[in-house]
Formats: structure tokens, sequence, C-alpha cells
């Protein structure tokens, strides 16, 4: 079992009347690229905030590494985050910013520079002044930024936000290298799900200070994927027919009244008809699969 970075229980923060984050839980292991998906103003940077410190909450509990509290408190000193940009020099360099803030983090060993600038790709552009980086570049060096003091956990605010594809490629080679060669789990928001799918390993939907949904990968294809959706007031003796009479086990039930059949080779005719010969009341049956837009579309419907 993977350690588990961060668990969240019931975080709940409050502005006024207002609620922001609405007893929020979570669960992030080590080296997960877990993305954090919702609209503008859903609640992401509201939670990312609280783990990090930088508000407090007004409900609920948070583990970081394991600890929780004040214990926890000291454990923070394990995250690099980029929610609130740092305020860069336009006509210091790359390696001139990041040297500064080291010195204001009071880290002694300026290696790490080189460090983070290579993890990032901007090892050529260390000379190169701040005013004539490009916005992915200025990005990248957000992200050298954040992992100065060498994190076990990075959290990242929209890192995406405003960058062409070939920006954007080159943030998910980093995020993946600093996953697979650095071991460094990442949490990262974003509203565009598409992008935070090529990259992510597990997703938490958000909406409204709500979360929906807590999701790995391989179960985000799987429910957005082509399949039939039956619906029976008897689950349990559908799956039984299911099986013994059509060979089909790639199935999920979902609830009390619906599995969905993944099997590529299933056709509704003949699972009707099976169904049916089989004394199985069923009251539909329909194709679906849907992209991952409005996979969340539909949450937040519901919701």
């Amino acid at each position: 079992m993977h350690e588990i970075v961060l668990q969240t229980n019931s975080l709940t923060k409050q502005y006024g009347k207002f609620t922001a984050l609405d007893n929020a839980n979570m669960t992030v292991y080590h080296q997960d690229i877990y993305g954090l998906i919702g609209k503008n103003g859903a609640g992401k940077t509201t939670l990312m905030k609280v783990v990090t410190g930088l508000t407090e909450q007004t409900g609920g509990t948070f583990k970081l590494f394991g600890k929780s509290g004040s214990a926890a408190a000291k454990e923070k000193s394990r995250i690099g985050c980029l929610i609130e940009n740092p305020a860069f020099f336009g006509n210091m360099t790359a390696y001139q910013n990041l040297k500064y803030y080291c010195l204001q983090k009071g880290i002694t060993d300026l290696s790490q520079i080189d460090e983070a600038l290579k993890l990032v790709n901007l090892t050529d552009a260390k000379n190169k002044k701040f005013r004539k980086f490009s916005l992915g570049m200025k990005q990248r060096l957000g992200i050298a930024f954040a992992i100065l003091d060498n994190p076990d956990l990075i959290i990242l605010d929209e890192p995406i936000n405003g960058l062409d594809p070939i920006g954007i490629s080159e943030l998910r080679d980093t995020f993946r290298k600093l996953s697979q060669e650095r071991g460094i789990t990442l949490i990262i928001s974003s509203h565009i799900l598409s992008e935070l799918y090529a990259v992510a390993n597990r997703f938490l939907f958000i909406d409204g200070g709500k979360v929906l949904k807590e999701i790995t990968k391989e179960e985000l294809d799987k429910e957005c994927s082509r399949c039939i959706v039956v619906t029976t007031d008897d689950t349990k003796k559908a799956a039984a027919a299911l099986e013994s009479k059509l060979n089909i086990t790639d199935y999920k039930v979902i609830s009390e009244t619906e599995i969905r059949i993944y099997d590529e080779n299933a056709k509704t005719e003949t699972l009707n008809k099976t169904l049916f010969q089989n004394e199985i009341n069923v009251t539909g049956i329909h194709e679906s699969g849907v992209s991952l837009e409005e996979y969340f579309k539909q949450f937040v419907r519901e919701a």
C-alpha cells in the first residue's frame, strides 16, 4: 500500500456566510499526480491554501505525511507550492531570481538552483532575463521556485493557464519527471479536464466547495468508455445471467437498479432477449459513452 501523503476529513472553510469549502474529503498517495478538477471558483484554490497554511480551516481536519494538528504544521516545510505566483524581477536572470529566493528561504546550498533549473529544462536559459521569457518559461521558473528546497509534495494552482500546446506539453514532461525521477507527489488544479487527464493518475471533482467524486484514471476511463446500460429491478439475478448465459464478465453493478456492460461484443438485442428469457424484468437498455467534459458536467448537474 502506498504511503498516504495527504488526507482530509470534512475540511471546511467559510468566509462569513459564504462556504468556500464544504466538508471536503480527499486522499493523496505518494508519487500521485493528483488532479483537482473544477470550474473557476469551485473551491480548488481554497483547498490548496488550507493545506499549505495560507489560510486556516473553519472545520474539519487533515493529516500531512501521517501527522495532524500542530505536528502537521511542522510537515508543511516538506511542501513546495505555486498558488500565488512569486514576484520575479524582469531585469534579473532566472538564476538571479532563484538566488534571491534562496536567500529569503535561508537556503545556503546554491547548487540547488542549477538542479531546479535542470529539472524544469531551463538550464540553457539560466542567464536569460526574466522579462524575455515566454509564458511557458515563466511557468516553469515558477515550478523551479516551488522545488528549490527539495519538497516531497508540490501543489500547483492552474499552472497550464494561458499556455500554448507546446508550453503545455513541456509542463507535462516536467510533471512526469518530478514524479518518476524524484519521487515527488504533485497536486495540480485546473478547470481544463483534458489537459490534466493527459498527466494525472487520480482525480478529484469539486464544485461549489463540495467534493463530487474522487476517482482513479482507470476508473474514469471505464466510466467514460462505451458501454451498455441495463436498468432492472434485480441486478443480482441479471448479473448471474450475464455470466452464466452469455459469458460476460466485463460489467459493473452501479446501483440497485443499474448495470453497465463493457464487453465490446455485447449487443443490446441479445442482452434484452436473454434477460427476458430468464424472467428478468428489464426497464431500460441503451448504449452510453461520454466525453470527459460531459462526465464532469453530469456530476455538476446532479449536485
